[in-house]
């Protein structure tokens, strides 16, 4: 669709609702679509491919370090895939005190100074990849923390894993056929997240929206800020307790249902402190 009837119709049907929950936008129109709407109307614009995936995996990351006992600022992460998700997971991921990410695309690595790049590509080549690193997906992996896979099937191979850093940390998210197959990296990995139902540690923006838009209709918010959705990542990750904290279970399931009102506190909590509630 052209992104510019998508824009007309929802600020058409706006002023009947309390929040706008965007879906199945492809980059790059996503993100335009996301700013300009979010300019025009003043109420919570929420784009759930990008952020609703990047609070979950934040989530999940957050319960993976505590089993790897790392810190987010030592971390290496790659990314492979730099669309919607990737841009998203990135700057939650960087929000969270993640220092060095490196995206990588069919054509490599994302650097400065790199031609043929979008929008996304862009943000991505100006404020990741700190060393300016180069090469393939392959020549990527090598010593690093952590790998989050949103592009395609097969990506990667178990000797990929084995060449990373002490401990990996794997989420591999392409659906429905991940990055690489949990059955393929077990062994090698500290822990396996996908984006499957049928494997442990499902990563699904299920469970950030729902609560996030009910802390924002509660509060009264004309926004879905940040701090909201990285509130919500640390409501979604205190959910799975110490006790129940295991390699196969860093994430809550989908079916929790104390999931979505643990995150609408913390979001409306979140939205008050940043004071962009609506003045009645």
């Amino acid at each position: 669709k052209d992104p510019e009837e998508i824009i007309r119709t929802v600020v058409n049907i706006a002023p009947s609702f309390g929040g706008i929950n965007l879906e199945d936008i492809a980059a790059p129109a996503c993100f335009e679509v996301e700013d300009r709407l979010k300019e025009l109307l003043d109420i919570p614009v929420f784009h759930d491919d990008q952020h609703g995936t990047a609070v979950v995996t934040l989530a999940a990351l957050m319960n993976a370090l505590k089993i790897v006992n790392k810190k987010m600022e030592d971390l290496t992460v790659v990314i492979a895939g730099v669309g919607a998700a990737g841009v998203a997971i990135s700057k939650i991921l960087m929000n969270a005190g993640v220092r060095n990410i490196i995206g990588v695309d069919r054509e490599g690595a994302v650097y400065n100074g790199r031609g043929n790049l979008n929008v996304a590509k862009q943000w991505f080549a100006e404020n990741t990849n700190p060393e300016g690193r180069q090469g393939s997906l392959a020549d990527i992996m090598p010593g690093s923390d952590v790998f989050i896979g949103v592009s395609g099937p097969n990506l990667i191979n178990r000797q990929d894993v084995l060449t990373m850093a002490k401990d990996p940390i794997v989420f591999a998210m392409a659906n429905p056929d991940p990055e690489i197959r949990p059955e393929e990296a077990e062994g090698c990995v500290a822990v396996m997240a996908t984006g499957r139902s049928d494997f442990p540690n499902q990563i699904n923006n299920v469970l950030a929206f729902p609560g996030l838009f009910r802390g924002a209709l509660d509060a009264g918010a004309t926004q879905i800020t940040e701090n909201m959705k990285v509130a919500a990542a640390y409501a979604i990750a205190n959910a799975v307790s110490d006790e129940d904290l295991a390699p196969d279970h860093v994430i809550p399931s989908v079916f929790d249902k104390r999931i979505a009102p643990l995150v609408a506190a913390a979001a409306a909590e979140a939205a008050v402190r940043d004071g962009v509630i609506r003045k009645r």
